[in-house]
C-alpha cells in the first residue's frame, strides 16, 4: 500500500465504534491496543508520523500507515480539524449524565469486576446492588464458558442479556476491559453506544484506570 499517505493537519478522534472494539475483549491484537493508547492520551493525539510511531510503537512507517487506514476503513477513527480534549471533570461528577445518555430508558449502571456499582442512573439502590452483583456472577460464567462459545461456537463477544420473546433484549451486560480492570455496563432495553457520550465515556475511564 505504498499510495497511502497522510493528510496533513489533522489530529486521530475514535468513533463510537471504535470506542467499543478498544474495550469490549481483554485480548489486545495490534488494533485494539493502538485504539486502547488512543484513548489513553490527554488530548486527540496528532495524525503525524511521528504521533503513529509513539502510539503503535513501531518506527516503521508504512506499516503504521496501514494499520491507520485499515483502523479507519471499519469505521474505528476518524480525522479531526483541532485536537480535542480529555474529560477534565471528576468521574463520579460525569459518570450520571454519559451513562444516561447511552439508555433509551435511563435505566443504567456502571460496576467494576466485585460486583459494586460505581454509578447508577434509573434503579433504585436494590436493584442496582442486585444486578452489579450479576454481573459480577455473569463474568465468573463466562470464563468457565469461554472454550464453548469462542471455540466452538465462534461467539467472540462478552456481552450477556435478559432478552423477550421476540428475542430484544430487556437488559444487557456490556464488559469493558480497561488496562487491568473489568467494568461493566448494564442497561435495560435499547444501549445507544453509537453516540460520542459512550467515547467520552470511554475516554474518562481509560484515563483514570489504565496504568501509564
Amino acid at each position: 500500500m505504498s499510495e497511502l499517505e497522510l493528510a496533513p493537519n489533522l489530529y486521530i478522534q475514535l468513533t463510537p465504534a471504535g470506542a467499543y472494539q478498544a474495550l469490549c475483549s481483554p485480548v489486545a491484537d495490534k488494533s485494539r491496543r493502538f485504539l486502547q493508547r488512543i484513548l489513553q492520551q490527554p488530548t486527540s493525539p496528532s495524525a503525524s508520523a511521528e504521533g503513529l510511531a509513539t502510539l503503535m510503537e513501531s518506527d516503521d512507517y508504512a506499516k503504521n500507515l496501514e494499520l491507520l487506514y485499515h483502523c479507519q476503513k471499519l469505521g474505528w477513527l476518524h480525522g479531526i480539524g483541532s485536537s480535542i480534549q480529555a474529560p477534565s471533570e471528576a468521574l463520579e461528577d460525569i459518570l450520571p449524565s454519559l451513562l444516561s445518555a447511552i439508555s433509551e430508558t435511563d435505566k443504567v449502571l456502571l460496576a467494576d469486576e466485585q460486583g459494586f456499582y460505581l454509578s447508577s442512573s434509573g434503579f433504585p439502590h436494590e436493584t442496582a446492588e442486585e444486578l452489579s452483583a450479576l454481573s459480577a456472577e455473569l463474568a465468573t460464567v463466562h470464563a468457565r464458558r469461554t472454550g464453548l462459545l469462542a471455540n466452538n461456537l465462534g461467539l467472540a463477544s462478552h456481552a450477556w442479556a435478559i432478552v423477550d420473546a421476540y428475542g430484544f433484549s430487556q437488559i444487557g451486560f456490556w464488559p469493558l476491559f480497561i488496562g487491568k480492570h473489568r467494568f461493566v455496563v448494564a442497561i435495560a432495553g435499547i444501549p445507544h453506544f453509537n453516540r460520542d457520550h459512550f467515547v467520552t465515556l470511554a475516554w474518562a475511564l481509560s484515563i483514570r484506570y489504565c496504568e501509564k
